[in-house]
């Protein structure tokens, strides 16, 4: 599959339909055949850019804190075997290389940033922003930190970032799509169909006899590889993090109180007025205004007579603090619907008058005493991890394991008997002791016994871990696995049986007969599903169906495989809807954007190509199989 994804995506139209029909986000710089400029060097570094050296340790964290991001992202850690399989290896190491050319082309063109456009653009990152839609220092280290960031590190990243960006910008400035490719592609993403369909399922298949202890016997060596028992480690680690330390440290009363009663204001609802005010040059004419507005003359009127416009006057709802301090303080001391003595302010002198009061909300600390030591204790405890991290270092430099220095140091070492590299026990089941995200057994895959192996970096924190044993992978015999071996027997009866059922049914209707007459004749129910596109998921209907209509002309017949191969569907297609084109939609303004970006990626890859050609790219085949896990 990967192989037809690399091919299909080989040139810039390719990659625009494989990122409108299957959602792929298009990866900037590709995903470019690399092995003719493999060569053997140093065994420190993976690769060189022109004058820039990507260490084999560089390349480590890069890669490892790419698996474990995605890892997070779907809620399991992904194994070497698993990232090769998908060609990450190969997607992280040219896009190292490609920001390495990028940051080489920066040097050369004598490009900048200040430090003061790069602390205005970590400011403004939406991510960084507290309750308060403000930039939060806390949140901001919290978060750079749980992606093993130290703030140094980030800066210095945002700074690459933002020069490249300044090339990228540049390339992809002005390109736009050819309309001809917009209607094609909009019609081939819009078009709908409608079909009817059937279901043959286990109650099609008819009744199937046990098999003969021969013909199990035979099934099992010729499925044998099916049933082999993988590999399994035993491991111990232990997880030194903000998280897991705060939960030793407790935070009195006294210390949680004084930190609310700083943010107390931050944490409640500030009371709201909606006020109208006019502001006036002088004294004398803001109290003769007053007369007239006491007298009848409204703030509207008054505002008009003056040249100002409703919204001029009527300030809406606002807090105390968005206004001028004596103001606030007078225009928040009035009743509703009283008219305020002139007030001296930095701007001259207003009346307001309060329409209508929304009292605040003041913080309780009862209620948030629970999440304010929390804060106080992961805060606290990140000064231990330092502490912690050094020590361990040190207890581990002197060649203590994991487990004895843990005990030293007083942590819980975790220690799994048996796991295999997807994290699964002997039973089958996910390793319930491993935290979610923490990505040690890809890592205990890619070392062995006895190892002194680097920490893992994991929420803020370290992972220290040591293989204690290999279970090495084995052929099992028939009785070890005579139920699965009978199961999956059986399902391949069936599956047979099925896809024979399924190849008459078609001949037949090819033949002219109908859906429902073969439906009957087999026990089965006609469905139907209409109005779907390619991309839909119909209630009821598998995704392999979707795919085989839109494979099938009108009124044409065909036969797929469903969930895993129990159930074969036949379909017929009823109906083709051939979409109009409306050129200013908002599904083809998106279309449009993706495509623009599609072209500017393109363009950025060969141009990053060209670069890499001009300045000498290597790579150290040796190293970089040494961390991807490619020589285990």
């Amino acid at each position: 599959m990967l192989r037809g994804m690399r091919k299909a995506s080989s040139n810039w139209v390719g990659k625009t339909i494989m990122a409108i029909v299957m959602g792929v986000l298009i990866i900037s710089f590709g995903v470019w055949g690399i092995a003719d400029i493999f060569r053997g060097f140093g065994q420190s570094t993976v690769a060189k850019v022109g004058g820039t050296e990507i260490s084999l340790n560089e390349f480590r964290q890069i890669y490892t804190d790419r698996l474990q991001q995605i890892g997070r992202q779907v809620g399991r850690p992904l194994t070497p075997d698993q990232a090769r399989a998908f060609g990450l290896d190969r997607q992280v190491l040219q896009q190292t290389i490609a920001e390495a050319a990028l940051d080489e082309e920066a040097r050369r063109l004598g490009l900048g940033q200040s430090d003061e456009q790069i602390r205005q653009f970590i400011m403004s990152d939406p991510n960084f922003k507290g309750v308060n839609g403000t930039f939060d220092a806390n949140r901001f280290q919290a978060v750079i930190r749980n992606f093993g960031y130290t703030e140094q590190r980030y800066v210095s990243e945002q700074r690459k970032v933002s020069l490249r960006r300044q090339i990228t910008g540049t390339i992809g400035a002005g390109l736009e799509p050819p309309k001809a490719m917009l209607d094609v592609l909009t019609r081939f993403q819009n078009e709908q169909r409608a079909i009817e369909f059937v279901k043959l399922d286990a109650a099609q298949a008819g009744t199937i006899e046990a098999p003969s202890p021969e013909a199990l016997a035979a099934y099992f060596e010729d499925h044998k590889v099916q049933f082999r028992a993988p590999e399994y480690r035993k491991i111990s680690f232990v997880v030194v993090s903000p998280e897991e330390i705060g939960k030793w440290n407790d935070v009195s009363d006294e210390d949680a109180k004084k930190v609310f009663e700083q943010r107390k204001d931050r944490l409640g609802t500030p009371e709201k007025r909606q006020i109208q005010q006019l502001v006036f040059p002088t004294p004398a004419e803001a109290a003769t205004a007053r007369e007239r507005l006491v007298g009848g003359t409204s703030f509207e009127d008054l505002g008009k007579e003056r040249g100002l416009g409703a919204s001029d006057v009527d300030l809406g709802l606002v807090t105390k603090s968005a206004l001028d301090l004596a103001v606030g303080n007078a225009a928040f001391a009035l009743p509703a619907g009283e008219i305020s003595q002139p007030i001296q302010g930095a701007l001259g002198t207003s009346i307001v008058k309060v329409d209508k009061i929304e009292p605040g909300n003041e913080a309780n600390y009862a209620s948030l005493a629970g999440d304010i030591k929390r804060e106080i204790a992961t805060e606290r405890a990140r000064i231990k991890v330092a502490d912690l991290r050094d020590k361990m270092e040190d207890e581990r430099g002197g060649g203590a394991s994991v487990i004895d220095a843990a005990q030293k140091l007083g942590l819980t070492a975790v220690t799994v008997d048996a796991v295999d590299r997807s994290g699964r026990a002997p039973n089958g089941q996910p390793v319930a002791s491993i935290p979610a995200g923490l990505d040690v057994v890809s890592q205990a895959f890619n070392t062995d016994v006895g190892v002194d192996n680097d920490s893992i970096s994991f929420k803020g924190g370290y992972v220290w871990y040591d293989v204690l044993a290999i279970t090495p992978s084995r052929d099992r015999n028939l009785d070890e696995v005579r139920d699965q071996v009978e199961a999956r027997w059986r399902q391949d009866q069936i599956a047979v049986r099925l896809r024979a059922k399924a190849t008459e049914m078609v001949q037949k209707l090819e033949q002219g007969g109908k859906l429902a007459d073969e439906a009957a004749a087999v026990g089965a129910k006609v469905e139907t599903a209409t109005g779907f596109k390619r991309d839909d998921s119909p209630a009821g209907v598998p995704a392999a169906v979707v795919a085989a209509a839109f494979r099938t002309a009108k009124d044409g017949v065909a036969q797929t495989a469903a969930n895993g191969g129990s159930e074969v569907i036949v379909l017929r297609v009823t109906d083709v809807v051939d979409p109009a084109v409306d050129a200013a939609s908002d599904a083809v303004k998106k279309l449009k954007d993706s495509l623009d970006r599609a072209l500017t990626d393109e363009q950025v890859a060969s141009y990053v190509g060209k670069l890499q050609t001009d300045i000498g790219t290597t790579i150290n085949q040796a190293a970089f199989a040494q961390v991807t896990g490619a020589n285990q």
